[in-house]
């Protein structure tokens, strides 16, 4: 229960369906409290209200508890985060906490307990087809979540619970209030949790300060064109904050850490039509067995286009786009689907 409005429905909708329903919110952050110096306080920045998810749990005759996994989500989150970036790629936290703290957590949480599922309040669907269980998209396909989740092991799936994946947001903010849950408090979650003050780039030097390394901005040629922060900084697509006047608007095209250096170039050299796929996690092995045919997800914002993806003899799996795309970015994530239905999905490699 992390305070919001989809994991407090979910847990009402756990009940009205006969489930004797625990809720538990897990803390990865900061606590909870007033002498936090953050420009936003936890609770309207965070995805763990545990204030709201006390009152909400007491609200509908349920338990609570507050589990500390505060070094979990260090070493699996935090630390990922920061190495990432100064290695020139760029993360997606909220993929590593589901895969190493959240879904994880409760889920050995349940096995210690003789707990039956796992609920969330995320927007995805666990599907049985026959004696095997699928994670599909959610009916929103606005909101569908499954993107975050490609990483979570498949054994896990017919012990886990998605009670809002087969609901649009519209109808859970109605079901809230017909509960008489406070749905004024019960905000949306932020992306990246833990950034309280400024953007990523403020947090990312308050907690390592190594990473302003100065290096060079050069062009598609090699041609210095300037001086840059450091590599964490910048990441491929980024136009604003480059401190350059060049009389022209330059991107970031790639980060290059063995040299620290940060290539800019046109929009128009943006865009790619492949990339390689590594640090697989797959719910269907053709995928590694034969190229097929897919609708692959390279954003969560963005939706699953068109392409074939293939495997090679080295592990990774090699995406061919019907069309190009946009600033693909290493160290971001590349998931494939079939009508609905999640495959698999991999870190898209540096090149």
């Amino acid at each position: 229960m992390s305070g919001g409005v989809d994991s407090c429905v979910a847990a009402a909708l756990l009940l009205e369906h006969g489930f004797d329903v625990q809720g538990v919110t897990l803390q990865v952050w900061e606590h909870e409290d007033d002498t936090v110096a953050t420009s936003k306080r936890w609770q309207e920045r965070g995805c763990c209200k545990v204030g709201i998810a006390k009152y909400v749990a007491k609200r509908l005759g349920i338990s609570h508890e507050v589990v500390d996994t505060r070094d979990t989500f260090r070493a699996g989150v935090i630390d990922d985060f920061l190495s990432s970036y100064l290695g020139g790629t760029t993360p997606n936290p909220c993929v590593r906490c589901n895969e190493r703290v959240k879904i994880h957590s409760l889920y050995r949480l349940a096995q210690e307990r003789g707990a039956d599922f796992v609920a969330t309040g995320h927007y995805a669907k666990v599907v049985q087809h026959g004696t095997g269980y699928a994670l599909e998209r959610a009916a929103d396909l606005r909101k569908d979540q499954s993107y975050f989740l490609y990483r979570i092991h498949p054994s896990w799936l017919p012990r886990l619970l998605f009670p809002v994946g087969h609901l649009q947001k519209a109808d859970v903010w109605t079901k809230a209030e017909s509960l008489g849950l406070p749905a004024d408090e019960l905000k949306e979650s932020q992306e990246i949790c833990f950034v309280s003050q400024g953007d990523y780039r403020t947090f990312i030097e308050m907690q390592a300060p190594e990473a302003r390394r100065p290096g060079q901005f050069t062009d598609l040629e090699g041609r210095a064109l300037g001086r840059h922060d450091g590599i964490a900084f910048y990441t491929p697509g980024q136009r604003r904050g480059l401190g350059l006047a060049t009389g022209r608007r330059l991107y970031v095209q790639r980060v290059v850490p063995e040299t620290q250096t940060v290539v800019l170039g046109p929009e128009e050299s943006l865009f790619e039509s492949e990339c390689v796929v590594g640090d697989l996690n797959l719910f269907d092995d053709s995928v590694s067995e034969r190229p097929i045919r897919a609708s692959v997800k390279v954003r969560y914002a963005t939706p699953p286009t068109p392409a074939t993806v293939a495997p090679s003899q080295d592990g990774t799996l090699t995406v061919q786009f019907d069309r190009p795309h946009r600033a693909l970015s290493p160290g971001q994530s590349a998931v494939f689907y079939e009508a609905g239905r999640l495959l698999g999905g991999g870190i898209i490699q540096p090149h």
